[in-house]
């Protein structure tokens, strides 16, 4: 292998994690499996393929170019949500492809329009609406236009969805505010039916929303980190298993990241450790180093706080994290040697590194430490 690390993703985690949403949500629910950010981290071109084996058949992305990924990999022909970013450009493209994506200002409604005059086809249109997390999203003066748009050119449109987001629905401290955008969206709904329309999908739901408020499921929820095997926040996690006879986590992680010892060597008291004068050593150490830094997703706000197991215990990152490489302390490991597996996320032994305490540490939350793995690092299925 060319690469100084590698990720494992979990098929039986995945299987259990689809089994669990399953019926916890119930049969009427329809998932979109969310994959964004390169599938959270996890590997867009791998992960599709392994969705579709537990019977996804619906995938959300934020842009046009992960949309190309999706429908490239995908072995089933499956529905292809685009909640964001799409050029009026390229809306042939999308129709002709049949994706389909949000829309969200006049501009890009009115583009939809005249693309699918070109193509001959219609386009497959999910109309968001502003609801009160002032990101995108059709505001009330511009709501009475656009629905006029769309029920007169209904042989160009083809009115698939009404959504919207709620701003913050992993935290308590949001509960008005998700409440307010609850009525608001209620609201707006009453008045598309009074036009006479009626969307195929209902959607607001993201996995927050999905486990807190059970009415935002409706017809369809989109589904993201739940899926991964993590919850969207710590309060949600013990909001749902305050409420569970058996107080274990329902879920498992798919991703589990290791590298391997690059070389070990024996450093005397008094001498400092890697860059700068961050760490002394006390007294004799062995110090291994690992092929892993801030390029590779390994925050550098790591440095002298980091953990990793080797050998089945955990080790400390000691000194500055390096742009490729991190050194740590193997004093008390018999036998630690150059080639030796380093988990840095995920199972060794009886011990584990999580997401979350990696997340800690380095001040990130999970989302964005997912994210922010490398697309390069290598990643396979295991089990």
């Amino acid at each position: 292998m060319l690469h100084t690390s590698w990720i494992e993703i979990s098929q039986s985690a995945l299987v259990n994690n689809y089994k669990f949403l399953s019926e916890h949500f119930g049969d009427e629910v329809k998932i979109s499996s969310v994959v964004k950010g390169n599938a959270y981290g996890h590997g867009l071109e791998l992960f599709v393929p392994l969705a579709e084996q537990c019977g996804q058949t619906h995938f959300s992305v934020f842009s046009a170019d992960e949309a190309l990924i999706v429908k490239n990999v995908s072995q089933l022909d499956p529905t292809i949500m685009i909640m964001g970013m799409v050029d009026n450009a390229q809306m042939e493209w999308a129709i002709e492809n049949d994706l389909e994506f949000f829309v969200f200002e006049m501009d890009r409604l009115e583009a939809a329009i005249k693309a699918a005059k070109l193509v001959g086809k219609k386009a497959s249109i999910h109309l968001e609406v502003e609801t009160g997390m002032n990101r995108t999203g059709f505001e009330n003066s511009a709501l009475i236009k656009a629905l006029q748009l769309i029920k007169e050119h209904g042989n160009e449109l083809s009115f698939t969805g009404l959504c919207t987001h709620y701003g913050g629905a992993e935290s308590i401290a949001n509960y008005y505010r998700v409440k307010k955008q609850k009525i608001q969206y209620n609201r707006i709904l009453k008045l598309v039916n009074a036009t006479g329309m009626h969307p195929k999908y209902l959607h607001t739901a993201c996995s927050a929303a999905a486990m807190r408020y059970p009415t935002t499921r409706m017809d369809l929820s989109r589904i993201g980190i739940l899926q991964y095997g993590f919850f969207p926040s710590q309060e949600v996690f013990i909001e749902y298993i305050s409420k569970q006879e058996e107080k274990k986590d329902p879920l498992k992680r798919l991703i589990s990241w290791k590298s391997r010892v690059m070389d070990v060597k024996r450093v005397r008291s008094g001498e400092f450790i890697g860059y700068g004068t961050s760490f002394l050593a006390n007294s004799e150490m062995n110090i291994a180093s690992i092929p892993v830094g801030y390029s590779h997703g390994f925050s550098r706000s790591l440095s002298n706080q980091g953990r990793v197991l080797i050998h089945g215990k955990r080790v400390s990152v000691v000194g500055t994290v390096n742009m490729n490489m991190m050194l740590v302390d193997a004093t008390d490991l018999e036998g630690v040697k150059k080639g030796d597996e380093v988990v840095l996320i995920g199972k060794q032994g009886d011990l584990e590194i999580s997401v979350a305490s990696f997340a800690e540490f380095s001040e990130q939350v999970n989302y964005e430490l997912l994210t922010r793995l490398p697309a390069n690092i290598p990643r396979k299925i295991v089990d």
